[in-house]
Formats: C-alpha cells, structure tokens, sequence
C-alpha cells in the first residue's frame, strides 16, 4: 500500500471505508459503533485543506484505509484511523501511523496520542504493539481531557476507553524550520 495526502475526490470513499470498518463492532455487542454515522464530508474536508488528512491505496489509487489527525497539546492526535476490513490485517493502519509519526517528527513533534476502547482488540491491545502506552489519569493533558468529555458526551463511555501516548524519537538530522508551522499541501 502507498500512503499519500487525501484528495478531495477521496472523502466520500473515506465514509464508505468508516462505514465498513465499523461492522466488526456488531459482532462485540456494540451497534451503537458500528451504527454510529462516519465523519461528515465538510469535517473531511476541513482535515484535507489542513493537510492532516491521509489514505492508504491500493495499486489503482483507490484509499484501502485512511487516518486524520489534530494538533493538541503538543502532540498530534489521532482523532481517526480505519481501514476497510477487505485489507484489514495487511499492514495498513500500522503504515498509516508510522507515515503520521514521520511527519509529526519532521515538523518536531515528540509524541502521538490517541483515545481508544480498551478491550477491542483491533484498538487498545493493537496499538499497544505499535509502542503506545496507556495513559495514567494523572498523564492526561488539558486537551485529551477535553476529547475524552466530547467522547463522553457521544456516548463512548459505555465501554472502558483509554488515552494512549506513542514517543516519537528525535530526528538525526536537522529539522527545516519552515516545516514546524507549516502543512503539506495537496490537490
């Protein structure tokens, strides 16, 4: 799979990859997730236009799996990575994570995070052998607080969650300034 900038074209095929990816959570007992609506094509957009908005294709360019992302509290948070289950267990969500983590770390970034549920196992224990670590309650910073009271409010708490912290190590070589405020831009 080739991970590059999401297209606008690509969004609807982003809710089409949500929808899918959100059927094994029936077999769990939880429809409410696999229910639940995939992000709005406008909330898309605005991660394509912020350059924090990739996708994993196949060899026809078309997006098997896709990841977006937001700065918060001096880190890049994970706010969605899905893969289509068609190419699940293929190394695609790994790939995406460690493109966001290259290019998190070129612009200085130490660390990625992201909120979970903690006893799925394509969630918690997955990204635990991707090197993120469960969070203690007293690692939380302000902005995973909010998240996690925005997923309280979305009904997520109806099953234990996690925040979890993946280090990103210093780059060795020299970090281009212009790359630390900057986005990628795309089509």
């Amino acid at each position: 799979m080739h991970i590059r900038t999401a297209r606008r074209a690509d969004l609807p095929l982003l809710q089409e990859i949500e929808r899918a990816a959100g059927e094994p959570f029936r077999a769990l007992g939880m429809e409410t997730i696999a229910d639940d609506d995939p992000p709005p094509l406008d909330l898309l957009d605005a991660y394509h236009r912020a350059g924090r908005a990739w996708v994993a294709v196949d060899p026809a360019d078309r997006p098997a799996g896709y990841l977006i992302a937001d700065p918060v509290d001096r880190a890049v948070h994970i706010e969605q990575v899905s893969v289509h289950p068609s190419a699940a267990r293929r190394g695609v969500g790994r790939a995406l994570i460690d493109h966001l983590a290259d290019w998190a770390g070129e612009r200085g970034t130490r660390a990625l995070t992201l909120t979970t549920f903690a006893h799925v196992p394509w969630n918690a224990p997955y990204y635990a052998r991707l090197g993120f670590r469960v969070l203690d309650e007293d690692e939380l910073t302000d902005g995973l607080r909010r998240i996690r009271a925005q997923e309280g409010e979305h009904g997520l708490n109806r099953w234990p969650r996690v925040c979890m912290r993946r280090a990103i190590p210093r780059p060795t070589g020299p970090v281009d300034p212009r790359q630390l405020s900057g986005t990628d831009r795309q089509q």
